[in-house]
């Protein structure tokens, strides 16, 4: 299945953006890709392959979106404070771009977002922080706190920090939420997560399951055998969790 690229100028980010669409119908899915990853991800690493029953039956349509990952969060020639703005650029550019897009193309759909990798940190991260416009989150092999190094990846802010750091760091402001009215919503979500038992990043899902335990949202969570943190695990995830 080759999809369908769409590009455009994006007004948030003053650049060509690109995007790939598979499937004619059913629930939307949201696709961010791995770190650094481009919108053409998903189907090189066989996870379109392997859902493309569902695809082909009108159950799913994937939305797979590029990343500016490389100027943003990933970015080393910008300060820390800088990258956070450009991310919050590319969340307006998600919000305000792509999703009225989809809508135009599948309107009144149930709206699931998804990601691997650096990919679940987007997709659960704009879930969190935005619960009335999604539905369902999946995320694999997540990482739900960029300040800190785990292993061998390093800290992405160079210890600096600040509120806009805060907000955008889910195992630090899930916590500490009381809106009543962002929790109401957000208890309207349902996540699923997954996570290896030797994937450095346990315990950052485990931090991040606790949290929605903490506030009455609706999740599942499920430990896969290993570091689970590739390709052949994830083609076997989306199979059973999307």
């Amino acid at each position: 299945m080759s999809g369908t690229a769409h590009a455009w100028f994006s007004t948030a980010l003053q650049k060509q953006m690109e995007m790939k669409v598979y499937g004619h119908a059913g629930a939307r899915v949201l696709v961010f890709p791995t770190r650094r990853g481009r919108f053409y991800e998903y189907e090189r690493l066989g996870l379109v392959e392997a859902i493309q029953d569902k695809i082909d039956q009108g159950w799913l349509q994937l939305f797979c979106v590029d990343s500016i990952d490389a100027e943003s969060l990933y970015s080393q020639s910008i300060p820390p404070s800088e990258r956070i703005k450009r991310h919050i650029q590319y969340e307006h550019y998600i919000l305000d771009e792509v999703l009225p897009y989809s809508e135009t193309l599948n309107p009144d759909s149930f709206l699931i977002v998804h990601g691997c990798s650096f990919g679940a940190f987007h997709a659960v991260n704009i879930a969190l922080r935005h619960p009335q416009r999604f539905r369902k989150v999946v995320a694999f092999s997540g990482r739900y706190d960029l300040s800190a190094p785990v292993s061998e990846f390093r800290g992405l802010f160079d210890e600096y920090y600040d509120d806009t750091i805060y907000y955008h760091t889910p195992n630090h402001f899930l916590p500490n939420l009381h809106d009543v009215h962002l929790l109401e919503e957000l208890q309207k979500l349902h996540f699923v997560l997954t996570i290896g038992n030797t994937d450095p990043f346990l315990s950052s899902s485990l931090q991040l399951r606790a949290a929605l335990d903490q506030k009455n949202i609706s999740n599942e969570f499920y430990i896969w055998e290993g570091r689970a943190h590739e390709a052949d695990s994830w083609q076997k995830m989306v199979q059973i969790y999307l």
